[in-house]
């Protein structure tokens, strides 16, 4: 599995890549998030354009299966979204993503990684554990992760429990 920037004729397969994961959330009675649109194309050029849009891409292939996007929230990189396209889940691709996402916030000066979650989902809260992440607690939050909170809520994500997680990136 390759990991790179992504190009901007590959926004739209991002946007494909999100639908698809969405689809599990189905099977957990969260269709809400199913249908959730992903985000829009100027949204993920902004991110590309920042340098900070990844993509993963089988070995020998040129389409991509995943995504991670970033950016700097309360001295981390805030992992705004990783989606990996179901079929090429369970194959290290999001642990690979969120590698090169920590490598790259070492190499920026940034302490950790964070993202916010469905704390009960199997493969968000759950998975992103096993990955080194762990859940802050409210007066852990820094006023970026606040204003994030606040606009999840303001979507209508707090349906569901949701938390903060934090991943250290230092050697």
């Amino acid at each position: 599995m390759r990991i790179r920037r992504a190009d901007a004729a590959e926004l739209v397969l991002l946007q494909d890549i999100e639908r698809a994961a969405g689809e599990p959330f189905r099977a957990v009675g969260m269709t809400a998030i199913a249908e959730d649109e992903p985000p829009a194309l100027d949204v993920l050029e902004d991110f590309r354009r920042a340098g900070r849009a990844w993509v993963a891409v089988p070995a020998g292939a040129d389409r991509p299966v995943a995504y991670l996007i970033a950016e700097p929230v309360d001295r981390a990189l805030h992992v705004e979204q990783v989606s990996v396209h179901p079929s090429a889940a369970r194959q290290g691709v999001g642990r690979a993503l969120l590698d090169h996402a920590a490598a790259y916030a070492r190499a920026q000066g940034f302490d950790a990684l964070t993202l916010t979650t469905f704390a009960s989902v199997p493969w968000n809260a759950p998975y992103y554990r096993r990955l080194g992440f762990r859940v802050l607690a409210e007066d852990e939050l820094g006023p970026g992760l606040r204003k994030i909170t606040a606009y999840e809520g303001e979507l209508g994500l707090d349906r569901w429990p949701r938390v903060c997680m934090i991943r250290p990136v230092t050697p």
